[in-house]
């Protein structure tokens, strides 16, 4: 099943079961989907979604971190729901150990040799974990590796 279909899946499910916060995430979410349909004339592939879902995800972390600021406790819990309903969508992510040995890889692929081919480096790596590890973190990483290199 594409994560397409299992979104409106999940979406008939809480509908059904009156889950009204879900339901509005998951339409949020789903309107996001069609909107780049629409916008790019394309189909989307389940590499689409997580690109939305990513950016949505980064979105809520955002908001968050402003409503806690401003005081507004409230409104950063709604965020915080819409955030883990989001995440569930998300594959599994990399461990630390694991994102290392992906960079190491890659600049071992692209004969990276300073802080000047990260371009390179960060050009291999984002297709492989594009929704699998925080990529400022992963850019971090990849910039320690080079100015050790």
């Amino acid at each position: 099943m594409s994560l397409k279909q299992q979104i409106t899946e999940d979406m008939k499910a809480a509908m059904r079961a009156k889950e009204t916060a879900r339901l509005g995430t998951i339409r949020l979410l789903t309107a996001a989907i069609k909107q780049k349909e629409v916008d790019e004339r394309i189909e989307v592939t389940d590499a689409h979604i997580l690109t939305i879902i990513e950016k949505m995800i980064k979105q809520r972390k955002d908001s968050i971190s402003q409503f806690e600021a401003g005081g507004r406790q409230d409104l950063a819990d709604i965020e915080k729901a819409e955030l883990v309903i989001l995440s569930a969508y998300m594959p599994a992510s990399l461990s630390e150990t694991e994102i290392h040995a992906e960079v190491a890889a890659a600049v071992a692929a692209t004969g990276a040799s300073g802080p000047q081919d990260m371009g390179k480096v960060m050009a291999v790596l984002k297709p492989k974990l594009a929704g699998r590890a925080d990529m400022t973190m992963v850019s971090g990483i990849v910039k320690t590796a080079l100015s050790k290199a």
